[in-house]
């Protein structure tokens, strides 16, 4: 294979060699970059404090090292408070030891249960099980065994296990060398991170290249912003977690609330798992404190509510917001980096994948890490919406349309949704990509939704964010009358109900007509008089016909004003309205928000005053 398709190929490969070559030392050398992602971390939250000092005339280096004792007095200080009082909690045990023993009496069963027969029933099976299994052939149980003892014959090996040997204190002390060695490489790179942060940043930009040098500064913007938005969000959230437990707890006369309120907020800065561990800890000690279950099952039910409407409402929302990361996105960021560097992993998961992220949104070679993990939508509402059209879904397709009605009004609905919809829909239609069944079923249901939508917005029932205009009492004559002529086919038939639903309201009447002839559509707007006439339709093929339907209408109605409106149209309008009429004077509209504002500001001027202008002057009034 020549040509782009093998080059496409060969970088895949070559990504996905650097992608596992980088997990793998990642992993085999946590070790260094453990510490360098703690320094890191820490420069995000220490930074600030430096730049304090410095403002204060103190060196760079000399701030930076009294910050850094300053925090590790705090984080030793904070340890050794909490150490010496859950020491003090397990001193105080045996005080409640008539309560505990109470407890776990009451755990047990009463002999003469159901529960307890039952299990006395399969422990006696077993055993029976088990003794004539290990009897030799031929002996019933409850003989004595006359074979001969274990060893005198192959049949009756003598079984012979290994005990392995203590390796010494040195193996022991290995244990511990690695936790040691990270707290201290991470001391020091914190350091040299702080003292040299312009140094470090300028080396990055120059990694970048200097042609790069706006987008890598605005790539190191964003991270950081981002960062200091998911520090202070966690900061807060855990605060007021730690503050409503400690309430709880309080209320419920839990000897030392405050501690484990403090617990529970800190140990939440451990996702996942830090919160069953804040909280079995007030649960054993209530168990040893209070007579009876209920208020430990109060202490239970407290967690667990608070931390399924945290970790599930509060933190996805919040977070995903603020740090451009999905809720998905969180759990599996959490899951790799535990994999990958253990429990150490699940605390810096987060702002790594943040950074990661924030790589990934200006590297065009990692753009998948940015749909796949962040937050913003993986397809836009109107390819959603034609998507689930094409499947023959038209419940979760209107469910869609619904939820954006809700959020916007009914103009912008259509143009960011079904006006692109149908714009897919022909492309495909055109390139034999759809049978005749699935376009009329599109259509079909396209035109339901349309009438829908425009019976809800003129009746005042569109419920949601979005809160519709309230139903005008129609007027016996309204200012306006606008007929919406299609100029092609079906769909843009579909248009032009779009735009007659988007402009009836109290002082506009709009109505569409079906497609026709010519000749048809000339009658027709000689008998019906409107006002204003809209062309409408798709590109690209909406400008040989709308031509010869605007010198028809011109020719038979001199002084009618006619627009068109050629939907989701990227090209200059200009260039249209000299297509369509010959010249620039028409007005050529590409979104229906802005023909629906037009037409209901002229809808204020008073009809007649429109009947005795010229073409040119209504052409004029028109583009105004």
């Amino acid at each position: 294979m020549d040509g782009p398709g093998a080059t496409r190929i060969l970088f895949r490969l070559l990504f996905v060699i650097v992608a596992v070559v980088a997990i793998s030392v990642l992993y085999l050398a946590k070790i260094l970059f453990l510490p360098l992602a703690f320094a890191i971390l820490f420069a995000f939250l220490l930074a600030p404090l430096v730049a304090w000092l410095e403002h204060l005339h103190l060196p760079r280096a000399l701030a930076a090292l009294a910050v850094i004792i300053g925090f590790a007095t705090l984080l030793c200080g904070g340890t050794w408070f909490l150490f010496t009082q859950l020491v003090g909690i397990t001193n105080d045990l045996p005080t409640y030891s008539a309560n505990i023993d109470q407890k776990l009496a009451a755990i047990k069963s009463p002999s003469n249960s159901a529960f307890s027969r039952a299990r006395g029933e399969v422990e006696h099976l077993s055993a029976q099980l088990g003794l004539a299994n290990s009897l030799p052939p031929g002996l019933a149980p409850g003989k004595p065994d006359t074979s001969k003892p274990l060893g005198s014959t192959p049949d009756r090996p003598v079984q012979v296990r290994e005990v392995s040997r203590s390796n010494g204190r040195l193996d022991q002390l290995g244990g511990v060398f690695e936790p040691l060695a990270i707290a201290l490489l991470s001391i020091v790179f914190t350091f040299f991170v702080l003292v040299q942060r312009e140094d470090l940043r300028n080396r990055l930009i120059r990694l970048g290249g200097y042609r790069n040098l706006s987008l890598v500064t605005e790539a190191m913007d964003d991270a950081s912003k981002r960062m200091s938005r998911y520090f202070r969000l966690l900061l807060s959230v855990n605060l007021v977690y730690g503050a409503i437990i400690f309430g709880a707890l309080f209320l419920l006369g839990l000897p030392h609330a405050l501690l484990f309120g403090t617990l529970a907020g800190l140990f939440r800065f451990v996702p996942y798992i830090g919160a069953p561990c804040a909280g079995a800890l007030p649960t054993l000690l209530s168990l040893a404190v209070f007579h009876g279950w209920e208020r430990s099952l109060a202490i239970v039910a407290i967690f667990t509510f608070l931390e399924i409407v945290t970790a599930n409402y509060l933190e996805p929302h919040i977070y995903g917001k603020h740090t451009g990361l999905s809720s998905l996105a969180i759990l599996v960021a959490a899951s790799f980096w535990t994999l990958i560097w253990g429990p150490v992993g699940l605390l810096l998961s987060v702002p790594l994948t943040v950074c990661l992220v924030v790589m990934s949104r200006h590297v065009p070679a990692l753009n998948f890490l940015t749909v796949m993990l962040g937050d913003q939508p993986p397809m836009p509402a109107w390819t959603c919406f034609y998507q689930r059209l094409l499947a023959g879904d038209e419940r979760e397709a209107g469910e869609i349309l619904e939820s954006c009605a809700t959020n916007m009004p009914l103009p912008n609905v259509f143009d960011s949704v079904l006006v692109p919809a149908l714009v897919m829909s022909e492309e495909d239609r055109l390139h034999r990509d759809l049978d005749e069944s699935t376009v009329h079923f599109i259509q079909e249901n396209v035109r339901e939704m349309i009438e829908e939508l425009g019976y809800r917005e003129n009746h005042g029932t569109n419920n949601g964010i979005h809160e519709p205009v309230a139903p005008q009492p129609r007027a016996e004559t309204p200012s306006l009358r606008v007929l919406c002529i299609p100029v092609r086919d079906e769909t843009d038939e579909l248009s032009g109900l779009m735009l007659a639903k988007a402009l009836d309201n109290g002082s506009v009447h709009a109505f569409a007509m079906p497609i026709r002839r010519l000749d048809e559509i000339v009658e027709s707007a000689s008998r019906e008089k409107p006002d204003l006439i809209f062309l409408t339709g798709l590109p690209p093929f909406a400008f040989g016909r709308g031509h010869r339907i605007y010198r028809g209408l011109r020719a038979r109605l001199p002084r009618l004003r006619i627009a068109a409106g050629i939907w989701n149209y990227s090209e200059n309008p200009a260039e249209a309205a000299q297509k369509i009429g010959g010249s620039e004077d028409v007005r050529v509209y590409t979104r229906v928000e802005d023909a629906v504002a037009d037409v209901r500001e002229m809808a204020g001027v008073p009809a007649a005053a429109h009947s005795e202008a010229s073409p040119s002057e209504v052409n004029n009034q028109t583009a105004a």
